[in-house]
């Protein structure tokens, strides 16, 4: 096995477009477990951890979070985005959230992946680069399935990109405990207010992350009739209906970590207390 340390973003296109099979390394938060169980065997990896325009984060009404940018840093800054800083905060242990990344979130792809959600909620842009240029898609159109995305092997996913959302978002999850444990099932709510829109994401209950789009037509009629620019606390009824379509929208499977009727039991107890917490943030 062979490893090159990339320090520029080109340096690692090049290196992705010339040699056959090569795997990119960020943090190696999931990468190294898969190396250790033997369920991946590298024969080329591209260090990109040193590559300091992965690094770059900017927030002026958009907001560009570049691939390398950690979790730790996440809870550091001002993102832009406090749904994300909540999932960052359940990401592993320090030492995990101090080398996992964005990016490596986006790349590994995986449906239990706890930022993903927030990245859908909030419509996000999945920013791509290889030696033949940049291509942009929204984040829906980028995961395919468990672990599977349309990211070609000479691409780079250099960026996530999504237009500033305001505070009225939240991150919910359960696991089989708080911390250093895989979610059974994640919410994402995000109440855009300025832009008058509702953003649903679904983690850890189908092959990929789901939107949850009756639910957030349903949470927009409600916005519009309190006042997008007031806080409201909805009717304990709609709140209820509320998480009843969002835990509608999901495909889960009976698994290790928890059934298919738990996981629609606990996104419907989290649509119901997410919309409640949303509603009354300004």
């Amino acid at each position: 096995m062979s490893v090159h340390i990339a320090r520029q973003v080109d340096d690692v296109l090049e290196n992705l477009s010339s040699v056959k099979n090569a795997t990119i390394l960020a943090g190696g938060t999931d990468l190294l477990v898969e190396i250790n169980f033997g369920r991946q065997r590298p024969t080329h990896i591209v260090a990109i951890d040193r590559v300091e325009e992965l690094k770059d984060l900017s927030r002026n009404g958009h907001v560009r979070m570049g691939a390398g940018v950690t979790y730790t840093r996440m809870l550091e800054t001002d993102i832009g985005s406090p749904a994300l800083q909540e999932a960052a905060r359940t990401i592993g242990s320090p030492q995990i959230r101090n080398a996992a990344t964005i990016g490596g979130n986006l790349g590994t792809c995986s449906p239990a992946g706890d930022a993903l959600p927030v990245l859908a909620a909030l419509d996000a842009t999945v920013v791509l680069k290889s030696s033949k240029g940049e291509r942009r898609l929204a984040f829906g159109d980028f995961m395919t399935g468990p672990k599977k995305s349309v990211r070609r092997p000479d691409e780079l996913i250099v960026a996530a990109e999504w237009d500033d959302a305001g505070a009225a978002q939240t991150y919910m999850f359960a696991a089989t405990r708080n911390a250093m444990a895989i979610s059974i099932s994640g919410l994402a709510l995000v109440a855009d207010r300025e832009r008058r829109r509702v953003g649903v994401g679904l983690g850890s209950c189908g092959p990929t992350i789901i939107r949850a789009s009756e639910a957030e037509r349903f949470a927009e009629g409600l916005f519009e009739e309190a006042g997008w620019e007031l806080p409201h606390r909805p009717s304990e009824a709609a709140a209820k209906e509320f998480g009843r379509l969002a835990a509608g929208a999901a495909k889960p499977i009976d698994d290790v970590r928890g059934t298919a009727a738990y996981r629609r039991h606990v996104l419907a107890v989290m649509g119901e207390r997410s919309l409640t917490r949303v509603a009354a943030i300004a």
